[in-house]
């Protein structure tokens, strides 16, 4: 597979953003419309108790050719959780797909720890406004830590396939030190889980079903997942799990499997044209993909430099 990079679509420190948010767009995630894209990302304000980030989430609507913004939301699209919950300090990434007459929302929820610095589930809201606003179905996830999955369940990527909902995730296998008085890093895997009505899940439990490529410590983010030619392909990024926030060789790329039965899957991470020339705004790092169709397009959604301090952009796939 080809791609080609047409560029940094959205910068966020050039907008105005909801609640107080500056920079970041992280995670972008498109809703198609007939005449229009709403992309929807996480951004970030400062806790003004400790002068620590919450990440909210608002959209950006732009053009069907993603060249021109038509606006920004004026407000997040839900409220961080309750106190206590799973999402209290964050919602990070916030997948949508449309259901029934509705559109899920499906939350990767934050909350802050003594010993580590977080923990992450996995919840659901409901819009009935055409995305514009959603309500949560509870206070608790729909997807959390479990037995072989002890914590930093997260990244929901949900699909329907005939009438079963999939979905590829995350989650933990360890937290490390890697060095003497540095904090604790965190390792993390793609897996599985599948439901019949997008809110009771039965996991793979504990299974990894992408291969690593870095070996044991090696960290994978955000699947995508879409249906090509009758085979399905996976896109997320992977890093290692340590010195990778300023450290570019050690820092997110993209990787790629594909599966015929959404099973078993093989990575290949043989693709082309992804590769940014030094100084751009995504050399540096590429992460959290998310591939869809609009129109007779297949286009990916992702993050440059910084974990998408400064925005996202967009590569479509060749013919």
């Amino acid at each position: 597979m080809k791609w080609k990079r047409l560029g940094r679509i959205f910068d966020p420190t050039r907008h105005r953003l909801p609640h107080g948010c500056v920079q970041f767009a992280q995670s972008p995630q498109a809703l198609v419309f007939d005449d229009f894209v709403r992309i929807y990302f996480s951004t970030r304000a400062v806790d003004p108790h400790n002068g620590k980030y919450l990440s909210h989430v608002a959209f950006v609507d732009m053009q069907k050719d993603l060249r021109s913004v038509i606006g920004v939301s004026r407000g997040t699209v839900l409220p961080l959780g309750c106190l206590g919950c799973y999402d209290e300090h964050g919602i990070f990434p916030f997948h949508v797909l449309r259901h029934s007459a509705g559109v899920y929302g499906y939350i990767s929820g934050w909350s802050r720890r003594i010993s580590v610095s977080v923990e992450t589930a996995i919840g659901l809201a409901v819009s009935e406004d055409d995305g514009f606003t959603f309500r949560r179905i509870g206070n608790g996830p729909v997807l959390a830590a479990s037995p072989r999955e002890p914590f930093l369940v997260g990244d929901p990527f949900v699909k329907v396939v005939g009438d079963i909902f999939h979905m590829w995730y995350i989650f933990g296998t360890s937290w490390r030190t890697f060095s003497p008085g540095a904090p604790a890093e965190r390792t993390y895997k793609i897996g599985h889980a599948s439901s019949r009505n997008g809110i009771d899940w039965v996991k793979d439990e504990g299974r990894q079903i992408v291969a690593d490529q870095l070996g044991a410590d090696e960290s994978q983010a955000l699947p995508s997942v879409i249906g090509i030619d009758g085979r399905h392909h996976m896109y997320f990024c992977y890093r290692q799990s340590s010195d990778f926030r300023t450290n570019p060789a050690r820092g997110y790329r993209i990787g790629h499997a594909y599966s015929d039965d959404l099973t078993n899957w093989s990575r290949t991470d043989q693709f082309e044209g992804l590769d940014a020339p030094p100084g751009d705004w995504d050399s540096d790092m590429m992460c959290y993909p998310h591939v869809f169709r609009c129109g007779d397009r297949i286009l990916m959604l992702y993050n440059g430099n910084e974990f998408g301090r400064y925005g996202f952009g967009v590569a479509e796939l060749e013919p």
